[in-house]
């Protein structure tokens, strides 16, 4: 009964892109963007059956706004609407332009290494310490 959006956070296409991008020319199999993106995932692989009872609850609502449908709204569920409507729409004022997911996807090798160097330099002060 309401107007359909995405469900939040809502990201810019763009994001979506640079990810497709990003696990074409690595050759990766997966490419997680967004944090809800792993949360479901990791969710998923844990308990799914409880995923999908609070999805089946509370998945509804989050799929729209607080704004009624419009009467007139065009009905694109089995064919495309006619005309170029672009890639972005009423929600790029909501609409994130960046993940930290996927800069962290992009950048794990280094964010390894400054981890595994932050590790080690814990480790080398607990010696030195305890000396």
């Amino acid at each position: 009964p309401k107007h359909p959006q995405p469900v939040p956070p809502i990201y810019q296409p763009e994001v979506a892109a640079e990810g497709i991008w990003f696990a074409a020319h690595r050759r990766r199999r997966e490419v997680w963007v967004g944090a809800p993106t792993v949360a479901t995932i990791l969710a998923n692989r844990v308990a799914p059956a409880l995923l999908d009872r609070y999805l089946g609850r509370n998945g509804i609502e989050g799929q729209q706004t607080d704004k009624p449908s419009p009467p007139d709204r065009p009905v694109d569920l089995w064919a495309p609407v006619p005309g170029d409507h672009g890639a972005h729409g009423i929600f790029d004022d909501q609409a994130k332009a960046s993940s930290a997911q996927l800069w962290a996807t992009r950048h794990r090798r280094a964010l390894g290494l400054g981890g595994a160097a932050l590790l080690s330099g814990a480790a080398a002060l607990r010696r030195a310490s305890t000396r």
